[in-house]
C-alpha cells in the first residue's frame, strides 16, 4: 500500500520533528499557560486583549492534541486553563459569530470528547446553536461576521466552522443542524469555489434570492480576482472534512480540486506558499499557515482516496511540511513559537509567528504519526 509505505519511508523525518515538537511545546506549555498566545514578541508569547479573538481555542486546541498523543498532564492542565480564561466570552454571548468552531470546537470539543468532560461538551453544544443562528433563510447561508455593513457576507473560512454543526447534529440527534452545514458547503462550492480551484475569500450575497452574488471582495488576499492561499487551504481541508461527516462525493471532489490547484502553485515556490497565488511576482510574501493547513487536508485526501489517487496528495502534504520545517521552523528552546513566516493577510501582518501556524503544523504531524483524532 502505497500510502504506508511512504509514511514508513518518511518515519525517521516524521519521528524527529514530532520529538522536536514535544520537547519544545511541553515546555511552553508550562510558561504559556496562563496566556492566550496569539503570536511573539522578543521570542514571548503574547496574550489575547479580548476572548472572543478568533485564534484564542487553537492555543488550548494544540494542547490537547499534544495531550492525546503523550498523555503528559502539562499538556491537559494548559487546555483546560486555556478553556477557562474562554468560559469568560459566555457573559458576552452576543458577540459570537461564525468562527465559534475555531474558538471552541477545538477547545471545549476535544475536551469532552477526550476526557468525557459534560460541561465542556454542553458549552460546544451552545456554540453549534449560535452557528446555526446565524443561518440566513432568505438567502441560505450562514452570516460571517456582526457588523452592520456585513449582514450578507460569507467567507469561506466557515467551511472549517461546519464540522461543529455536524458534530451537534449527531450528539442531539436532530439532523437541522446537519442540513444547515449541507446548505452552507453548498453555497461555497458554489459561489465561493471557482472553475480552476481559486476561490473567493469574500462573497456578498441577494438575501432575498438564494444563489444571486451582487459581489466577491478580495478580503485578506491581493485584490478582487486574486486567490488568497490561506482561503484555498480553508476550502482544501473544509470540504475534505464535510466529505469525512457526509460521505458525499461532491465535497469529495470539490477538495481535489482545490488541492490540485494549491499544489500546482506551490510546486512554483519549491513547497513554500506564498500569500496569493496571483499576486504580482514581487515583492516575494509567504503565508506559512497556508501550508500547514493545507498538509493536514491533504494527508486527510490521501486517506479517502482509492489506492491509485493517495500519492499525489499524500507526497505533497510531507512536501510542503518538509520544506516549511527546514524553512521556517524555530526550534530553539528560548523562543516560543516554532512555524514562523505566517501572514494575516497580504496588506498587512506578514511574516510572523501565528498560533494557528503551529497549530495545524502539529495536527498535520500528529497525523502523519498515525494518531486518529480528528478535532473537527
Amino acid at each position: 500500500m502505497f500510502y504506508d509505505d511512504y509514511i514508513k519511508e518518511n518515519s525517521e523525518w516524521i519521528n524527529e520533528v514530532f520529538a522536536k515538537l514535544d520537547k519544545k511545546l511541553s515546555r511552553t506549555a508550562v510558561k504559556s499557560r496562563y496566556k492566550l498566545p496569539y503570536t511573539t514578541y522578543d521570542g514571548v508569547h503574547d496574550n489575547a486583549k479580548y476572548v472572543h479573538g478568533w485564534t484564542n481555542g487553537f492555543w488550548g486546541g494544540l494542547m490537547w492534541l499534544m495531550y492525546n498523543a503523550t498523555k503528559n498532564e502539562d499538556y491537559k492542565l494548559t487546555a483546560l486553563e486555556s478553556e477557562k480564561m474562554m468560559d469568560k466570552a459566555f457573559a458576552e454571548i452576543d458577540n459570537f459569530y461564525h468562527d465559534v468552531g475555531f474558538m471552541w470546537h477545538i477547545l471545549a470539543g476535544a475536551n469532552y470528547r477526550l476526557t468525557g468532560d459534560m460541561a465542556a461538551r454542553n458549552k460546544d453544544l451552545i456554540c453549534a446553536m449560535t452557528l446555526m443562528s446565524r443561518y440566513n433563510v432568505g438567502g441560505d447561508f450562514i452570516r460571517a461576521w456582526n457588523g452592520k455593513e456585513q449582514t450578507t457576507w460569507t467567507i469561506i473560512d466557515c467551511m472549517m466552522n461546519i464540522p461543529l454543526l455536524y458534530w451537534a447534529s449527531e450528539q442531539i440527534g436532530d439532523d437541522r443542524f446537519k442540513k444547515i452545514a449541507l446548505r452552507f458547503a453548498d453555497m461555497a462550492m458554489r459561489d465561493h469555489v471557482r472553475p480552476d480551484g481559486s476561490v473567493n475569500h469574500i462573497v456578498v450575497h441577494d438575501e432575498n434570492e438564494p444563489g444571486h452574488v451582487i459581489e466577491t471582495l478580495g478580503g485578506q488576499g491581493y485584490e478582487v480576482g486574486s486567490c488568497w492561499s490561506r482561503g484555498d487551504a480553508w476550502a482544501l481541508y473544509g470540504f475534505i472534512l464535510s466529505y469525512i461527516h457526509t460521505k458525499e462525493e461532491k465535497y469529495l471532489d470539490t477538495a481535489k480540486l482545490v488541492a490540485q490547484y494549491f499544489i500546482a502553485n506551490v510546486v512554483a515556490t519549491d513547497w513554500l506558499p506564498l500569500i496569493d497565488f496571483r499576486a504580482p511576482e514581487e515583492p516575494v510574501y509567504y503565508d506559512s499557515t497556508a501550508g500547514a493547513i493545507a498538509a493536514c487536508g491533504l494527508i486527510e485526501i490521501a486517506k479517502n482516496v482509492p489506492e491509485h489517487e493517495k500519492k499525489m496528495y499524500i507526497t505533497s502534504a510531507v512536501k510542503l511540511l518538509k520544506a516549511m520545517e527546514k524553512a521556517w521552523c524555530n526550534w530553539e528552546e528560548n523562543e516560543d513559537s516554532i512555524l514562523q513566516m505566517g501572514s494575516e493577510q497580504y496588506k498587512s501582518g506578514r511574516h510572523k509567528p501565528i498560533i494557528y501556524g503551529d497549530y495545524f503544523f502539529t495536527e498535520a504531524i500528529l497525523k502523519l504519526k498515525g494518531f486518529d483524532f480528528l478535532p473537527w
